[in-house]
């Protein structure tokens, strides 16, 4: 209201708010819908969902590795929200966060008793270069190489800026690099290198 009335305009102020992954197919409709478009957010997201949904049917029967998703290094923070549905669609299965709700800070502790077989790194707003240079608190831990997802080199890196923390359409290319990197004998979607890299 404020906004409104400070500018002549006065814009609409289309407030979002995702938590889990039909929150953001509602955000892209009801975006579109603001924008007198209805019907392309209703394509869009059926574009989506279609993709999506082939990787998932892909996927179906194959192993399933148990996942940890960190999202923060220093503190230690686990995924949430769509984080976790998006590990399902790709074949795997969320160690510690839970779908639809913020799963915020973890002790290394908890990462280590669980014990995923697969590990994802995708700070908040870093691409893949800061990334790197922001593993050392976790990549030193006396821990850290005991883990099973380290010493069977099943460790990615995420491009949390461009893909793995954005609510938005590339949500669908997230799914993409989940399921390039955990399973290469089947997607070859050409993300390895941008949207995501194995930690050596």
């Amino acid at each position: 209201e404020a906004v409104r009335q400070g500018l002549a305009s006065r814009p609409a102020i289309v407030s979002m708010r995702p938590d889990a992954l039909a929150d953001l197919f509602a955000d892209m409709r009801a975006i579109a819908e603001a924008l007198d478009v209805p019907e392309r957010g209703v394509q869009l997201v059926t574009r989506l969902r279609a993709r999506m949904q082939a990787i998932a049917e892909r996927v179906a029967g194959r192993p399933r590795p148990r996942v940890a998703c960190i999202e923060w290094i220093e503190p230690l923070m686990i995924a949430g929200n769509w984080t976790p549905e998006l590990l399902a669609l790709s074949g795997a299965d969320d160690a510690l966060g839970t779908a639809g709700q913020h799963a915020g800070v973890v002790s290394f502790e908890a990462i280590a008793a669980a014990d995923p077989d697969t590990i994802w790194i995708t700070p908040c707003g870093f691409d893949l270069a800061r990334t790197r240079a922001e593993l050392a608190p976790l990549v030193t831990h006396p821990g850290w190489s005991a883990l099973r997802a380290v010493r069977e080199g099943r460790v990615f890196l995420g491009d949390g800026n461009a893909y793995f923390n954005r609510p938005g359409p590339r949500v669908v290319e997230t799914l993409e690099c989940l399921a390039e990197a955990m399973h290469p004998e089947a997607f070859r979607f050409g993300h390895e290198g941008s949207g995501w890299a194995r930690l050596s």
